[in-house]
């Protein structure tokens, strides 16, 4: 690891981006040295249906991450044709940027999934693993599925989290119900889903 750009990798739907994901960002980049932070929202997503068009969801990403120099919007994924995977994305960014090394950041929600999703032992070979620990998790259970993971290769980092409780799916029920987001979002995705009348048919 030593000498090369150390690179965190937040990846999602971002729908839409909210505060949740720029605390977390912000942490991983202090906490672990980062040298620059992607925001690299899905194209496809395999995994989740209903999702809104990738060209708004990039412009409020772009928009929350205006203010931050550390913080780099990636297109990696949204350009990609078809399914967006995580080990065909790394491979793709490795072999792209030998020189840097990748610490992909997830959620402790996403760790119990993630031996389902498509080649996890290539993640593990091409990025450390980063997962934000919630209080709402307990860190016994999670370090004992981190070291299940160990057997196929996984380096696993536990970020310490302030509680934040905001999600994109309470955001959208906020807006169809006519509820103020000033709290959840940068004031500029705020006024972009106003502006663009995103959610309010959200069903």
């Amino acid at each position: 690891m030593e000498g090369c750009i150390k690179t965190g990798i937040l990846g999602g739907t971002f729908n839409p981006v909210h505060n949740g994901h720029l605390i977390l960002a912000k942490t991983a980049h202090e906490l672990l040295g980062l040298d620059k932070v992607l925001f690299m929202p899905s194209g496809t997503s395999y995994m989740k249906k209903n999702v809104l068009a990738a060209k708004k969801r990039i412009d409020m990403v772009r928009l929350a991450i205006a203010g931050y120099p550390q913080f780099e919007l990636s297109l990696v994924e949204a350009d990609r044709k078809g399914n967006s995977y995580t080990s065909e994305t790394l491979a793709y960014l490795t072999k792209k940027n030998p020189a840097t090394c990748y610490f992909f950041i997830m959620g402790a929600d996403a760790l119990f999934q993630i031996e389902k999703w498509k080649n996890p032992k290539q993640i593990f070979s091409l990025a450390k693993i980063v997962c934000a620990v919630r209080e709402d998790y307990h860190l016994d259970e999670l370090k004992q599925k981190g070291q299940q993971l160990q057997s196929l290769g996984a380096d696993i980092i536990y970020l310490d989290m302030p509680k934040v409780e905001i999600s994109s799916t309470d955001i959208r029920a906020k807006v169809k119900e006519q509820r103020s987001i000033a709290d959840d979002v940068p004031m500029e995705v705020a006024d972009y889903i106003q502006r663009e009348r995103l959610y309010y048919e959200e069903d």
